[in-house]
């Protein structure tokens, strides 16, 4: 736990027992009254009575605590401790002591905090899901929020994160969330970093491994070259790097360690994914989420700007331009599934015909780039935590190299992968199937304003791009679909949003499919993080299989 926030003990607020929870507030209320009350007189002493300075640290360290209430009066599943952790902040104002309040406008920049389900307003089923995140992770965070779209897969979501983060399994606790942190910082990622820099002291890791990856073991630092390649050019790894894992010496891995460190980085390389891919805000509690400045007359501040937060306003102009070209573009999308069907129904090309096509799609994807294609120079915050910076995502096949096809048919997650991975790190496998057929199947049968569309065509042909982009292949699929089913818009953020997320912007989310609502846009984020978790395994449990045959 975070220096300063040792005396105030927040565990009990996770109890699904009120009385508990009510005995846990009226502690952290006194302990919090207990740290003011020296810090009230700095206004007229400098000194407490003991001649000591109050130093900033204890500043900083209640600041933190603060900002943490207020996440809780915002955030927490439980009325009781949301209004009593209210009640707390507003002693601590009347005690003449600056109260912390939220930055932005909710936890997507992306999508109107309106949109999105308030903490407070759910059903009971959506209750439990809640109780369960926040009892597991002391938080309700952004990303749940947002998945909140799509229940069934957020349920599966969580219970697979369970059990990767905090389940029996051959990795330690905080070699867990060091690995989520290596992962995620692989794309900048300062909100999951900073989420698992804060879980990973909580679970008692070492502070000195967070001044850098040379301060951490051998061990993972040795990951630090299996996570890069994984992260942007999966299909680069071979058994070379998992021999070079597994026959380290004194700092070598298991096989079962190895897959679970796999797992964990293909996880959060996805999850770096989804974060950006929905402009997921800080959270309230962390940097960049709340501010001790007082409001601006127009009640929003300049750092709402520069964090992309504009008012309201703004976004509603810049989303309604043009309402009949996109609807439009819905109607002409439905025609051309309906003319594909068709022509399905007619006729099949033959397997030469579909391997140059999947050929085509595969040249194609390279020159598929966003405007915005500069490079965003990691932070040093960031960049501490994996080593080679200059190291990114590279096509494939550039400057006539040649990465031999991966043919579906030769090694896939049902009949290799899942059953690895099930054997080495035992119900992961099921857990991450699940979560595969869930996302790839997941359908309410509308698209925009069109009920009973089945959408099973448009489904497969983002997946499938996906895979294409790292040169996956289906035998029995018709890659020129996909140039009839995704326009460039599209493409575009498919592509920035899998391979460098860290460039996505809201003028990308905003350009594609207009007239859909949000929570389909975040349906096609769920089908992106799960087409490219399922793309990095199979190339790391390839590699993983030669080795072991």
């Amino acid at each position: 736990m975070a220096e300063g926030e040792n005396e105030v003990r927040w565990d009990g607020l996770c109890s699904r027992d009120s009385a508990t929870r009510d005995t846990a507030l009226e502690n952290i209320k006194q302990a919090i009254l207990r740290k003011a009350e020296p810090l009230r007189s700095v206004k007229v002493l400098p000194y407490r009575s003991s001649e000591q300075p109050l130093n900033a640290a204890s500043w900083d360290g209640f600041n933190r605590i603060l900002a943490r209430l207020l996440m809780l009066s915002k955030r927490c599943p439980f009325e009781d401790v949301r209004e009593k952790s209210q009640f707390i902040l507003k002693c601590v104002q009347e005690l003449g002591i600056r109260i912390p309040r939220p930055l932005g406008h909710g936890p997507s920049r992306f999508i109107p905090e309106k949109e999105i389900l308030q903490v407070g307003n759910e059903d009971a089923q959506m209750h439990t899901l809640f109780a369960d995140s926040f009892a597991a992770l002391g938080r309700l965070d952004n990303i749940t929020l947002v998945m909140v779209f799509h229940p069934q897969y957020l349920e599966s979501f969580l219970k697979t994160q369970h059990y990767l983060l905090q389940m029996d399994g051959p990795l330690p606790l905080h070699y867990r969330h060091y690995i989520g942190i290596m992962a995620a910082a692989r794309h900048q990622c300062s909100y999951l970093v900073n989420l698992h820099v804060n879980d990973f002291l909580h679970v008692g890791g070492d502070p000195k491994w967070l001044n850098g990856l040379e301060n951490a073991p051998q061990k993972l630092q040795n990951l630090g070259e299996l996570n890069k390649v994984l992260a942007h050019r999966p299909w680069l790894i071979t058994k070379e790097h998992i021999e070079q894992l597994l026959k380290a010496e004194e700092h070598s891995w298991s096989l079962a360690e190895l897959v679970h460190a796999v797992v964990l980085l293909t996880h959060y390389h996805s999850l770096a994914s989804f974060t950006f891919g929905c402009g997921i805000s800080p959270e309230i509690h962390c940097d960049g989420g709340h501010t001790f400045r007082p409001p601006s007359v127009s009640n929003y501040c300049i750092c709402d700007i520069t964090n992309g937060n504009h008012s309201m306003e703004e976004i509603h102009v810049a989303g309604s331009v043009s309402i009949t070209d996109s609807f439009c573009e819905v109607e002409a999308l439905m025609e051309k599934m309906k003319q594909l069907q068709e022509c399905r129904d007619e006729e099949e090309a033959s397997q030469e015909e579909m391997a140059s096509r999947f050929e085509i799609e595969k040249r194609e994807s390279m020159f598929v780039f966003s405007s915005d294609d500069e490079e965003v120079a990691p932070t040093r915050d960031i960049s501490r935590h994996f080593e080679d910076t200059s190291y990114g995502y590279k096509d494939f096949s550039r400057h006539g190299m040649h990465v031999p096809t991966f043919r579906v048919q030769d090694y896939c997650w049902e009949d290799h992968g899942y059953s690895l991975v099930n054997r080495l790190y035992p119900d992961v496998g099921q857990l991450i199937d699940e979560k595969f057929h869930i996302a790839y199947n997941l359908t309410y049968n509308t698209m925009a304003m069109h009920k009973d569309v089945d959408t099973s065509m448009l489904r497969r042909a983002i997946w499938n791009y996906i895979h294409c982009m790292f040169g996956i292949r289906y035998d029995d699929y018709d890659y020129g679909e996909i140039n009839q089913l995704l326009d460039r818009s599209f493409k575009v953020y498919i592509k920035t949003v899998v391979c460098t997320p860290e460039k996505a912007t809201k003028k990308m989310y905003d350009s594609f499919w207009r007239q859909f609502k949000h929570s389909e846009k975040v349906h096609v984020n769920l089908l992106l993080i799960e087409a490219r978790m399922q793309a990095e395994l199979l190339y790391a449990l390839r590699a993983i299989t030669r080795y072991m045959t």
